[in-house]
């Protein structure tokens, strides 16, 4: 168990850690420490129990994710300016989005909530960055801004997610003892 849980953690490190520079990775390395840490188990009981429609469906999400990096203009895909931002506010919005068990019971809520926030965090992030001298070419107003979202904001909002996911389950299952 402890294994397991410790390779999930140093994967979800990777991923963060190759956001700004392997972006085509992270979301790959994130799905992996989600799979690994639903293997962990405690007393025969799985400590973050997936479903196989979730599992499958973050595998799919991944997938598609990492075909779009892939064929990304290649200019595009190594761009890193802003992604530093839009990390750190993506999680800072998925911190904002697990505050959702004050008030609501429902899991698939909690999932909506803590996936909202971590989109507006991202967005915000990049807004954030967008206003800095680095970024100034990529000022909101500009047809940039969303072009620069949706290529490297997805992958970020994915990675976030994952790790989100596995904390949803997670505090559900805390709480519910």
């Amino acid at each position: 168990m402890i294994p397991l849980i410790i390779l999930s953690c140093l994967l979800w490190v990777a991923a963060f850690l190759a956001l700004p520079k392997r972006i085509i990775i992270a979301p790959a390395l994130s799905y992996c420490a989600l799979l690994v840490v639903s293997f962990a188990r405690l007393n025969g009981y799985t400590i973050v129990p997936l479903g196989t429609p979730m599992t499958i469906s973050w595998l799919c999400i991944t997938l598609v994710m990492t075909l779009i990096l892939i064929v990304q203009n290649p200019a595009m895909r190594q761009q890193s300016r802003g992604v530093g931002y839009m990390t750190l506010g993506s999680l800072a919005g998925m911190a904002v989005g697990l505050m959702a068990f004050t008030f609501s019971a429902s899991l698939n809520a909690l999932y909506a909530i803590m996936l909202g926030a971590t989109v507006v965090g991202t967005f915000l992030g990049l807004f954030l960055f967008s206003n800095t001298p680095d970024g100034s070419e990529i000022r909101l107003p500009s047809h940039r801004f969303f072009r620069y979202l949706l290529a490297k904001g997805f992958p970020v909002v994915i990675t976030t997610a994952q790790l989100g996911i596995a904390a949803v389950i997670l505090i559900a299952l805390l709480n519910s003892f």
